[in-house]
């Protein structure tokens, strides 16, 4: 049976893994202090859970917001991980977030969480800090025509004026892969060299 896990990168702390054809975008972190990380919620699988299990043990499960959490009940349940989320976003969830996220949470001394209001009143991204530094920015930003994230305007958005504000802070920060809530294999580039082709893509956007 082949691997639902595909590698993105091998850091000297962690391993980051995309879930094959998951839509939003899960991933899988295995870290070395925070143990098994899941990014988002796919449909579950008992059949994925031991594989993700194989490669650390699932503690968490981070939903950057709302779009990602349809089946993390299922998810926790079956594994008994704990379910992050933003204390905003976690108020839309149809279910009791088990930790309530704030500008000043962190998971472990090298990953914290950033609040990036504005697709959804609660969307945080996630910031592993120690290089190669990495953002799981969810639905916040989107992959663009030449593949990196930048910032791209929906007209469902909660609040564009957030939006915006959000896409300016990504430019005081440091990292050199991204990933967010859209992924294909074939297009989206996610890094090396994620955090300068990011800030001009953004750059761009706003100024367009």
């Amino acid at each position: 049976m082949s691997s639902r896990l595909l590698p993105l990168g091998e850091f000297p702390d962690r391993r980051v893994y995309w879930l094959r054809g998951s839509t939003p975008a899960a991933y899988f972190i295995a870290d070395r202090q925070a143990r098994g990380i899941l990014v988002n919620a796919p449909p579950f699988e008992p059949d994925l859970l031991t594989e993700l299990q194989a490669e650390s043990p699932l503690r968490y499960i981070f939903l950057p917001s709302q779009r990602g959490a349809a089946h993390a009940e299922s998810w926790r349940k079956a594994s008994g991980a704990e379910v992050l989320a933003f204390g905003v976003e976690a108020a839309a969830m149809p279910f009791k977030v088990d930790i309530e996220l704030d500008n000043k949470s962190r998971l472990t001394r090298t990953i914290d969480f950033l609040p990036m209001s504005g697709v959804t009143e609660g969307t945080c991204a996630m910031r592993l800090k120690n290089k190669p530094g990495a953002v799981f920015f969810g639905p916040a930003l989107s992959p663009g025509a030449d593949g990196w994230p930048t910032l791209v305007l929906w007209p469902d958005d909660h609040s564009m004026e957030n939006r915006l504000f959000g896409a300016l802070g990504v430019q005081d920060l440091a990292f050199d892969y991204a990933f967010t809530d859209t992924f294909d294999p074939t297009t989206t580039r996610f890094g090396p060299g994620a955090g300068a082709a990011v800030k001009a893509a953004i750059e761009r956007a706003l100024e367009d």
